[in-house]
């Protein structure tokens, strides 16, 4: 791995991070599209580079956190994923990570998850739009959705939309609290997988995870705010439409 490829990587990851499409699936396929070979530390950069995605949420919806009402539902939202990615963390970085075929498979049906939500939803008289007023109870479920992302390809933003939107959560709602709850998600997954691996790192490695992560922050910084004006106009069948053509176009150059 070189640092054409640690910045291909973060930019990757800084377009995917915050759309409903798996930024760990796009990692995975495109570190396949690169030839890298699947390493311990390729694991772990793919993991570490999307808390620079991450900080992009910090630096533009900073006075969010400073909203009590709002931190205290983001904290119990995180912790069925806390809770769910400690336990699994040996199984998903051993079985689920670097699976090609397990991204593909959810890619699609996250995909036809998505059309089919946006086509046969009924219509919603009211929709909640006030994220400090949240009930405990829809913070809780809405972080039981966003464990679905354990499983590469799911999509970590795909998962909590969803989950938020049949609750009867706007669209642009929820999508701001999907990017406020991916910080301490990310910052966790980020943390635990340094703490696992010893920080056994060489400096060129701590090159690679530097250029990544900032590659990674500065990309994320237009998206957030690109995709939080197209949400408000938009619905997500796009993004299921593209998901359907990235499997099928991965599965043509990587696994046929």
């Amino acid at each position: 791995m070189n640092w054409l490829h640690a910045l291909v990587l973060g930019i990757v990851e800084g377009v995917t991070e915050f759309l409903p499409v798996s930024s760990t699936g796009h990692l995975i396929l495109a570190a396949d599209l690169l030839g890298l070979t699947e390493t311990e530390f390729l694991k772990s950069f793919e993991i570490a580079i999307q808390l620079g995605a991450i900080l992009a949420v910090v630096a533009t919806s900073w006075r969010r956190f400073l909203d009590r009402a709002v931190l205290a539902r983001v904290a119990v939202a995180f912790l069925p994923t806390a809770v769910i990615g400690l336990a699994l963390y040996g199984f998903i970085k051993k079985h689920l990570l670097g699976n090609e075929l397990v991204v593909v498979w959810a890619l699609v049906l996250g995909g036809l998850a998505l059309i089919a939500f946006e086509r046969f939803r009924p219509p919603m008289k009211h929709v909640k739009t006030d994220l400090s007023s949240m009930s405990f109870t829809h913070a809780v479920l809405i972080g039981l959705s966003q464990s679905l992302a354990i499983i590469p390809g799911t999509s970590r933003s795909a998962s909590t939309i969803l989950g938020g939107m049949a609750l009867g959560w706007s669209r642009a709602a929820i999508v701001e609290f999907s990017f406020l709850l991916a910080v301490p998600t990310m910052a966790a997954a980020t943390g635990l997988d340094l703490l696992k691996s010893g920080f056994d790192y060489s400096l060129g490695e701590y090159e690679l995870l530097a250029i990544g992560f900032v590659a990674a922050y500065v990309v994320a910084t237009g998206v957030v705010r690109w995709f939080l004006s197209y949400v408000r106009k938009n619905d997500f069948a796009a993004f299921g439409f593209y998901r359907i053509f990235a499997a099928f176009a991965f599965w043509w150059f990587i696994l046929r």
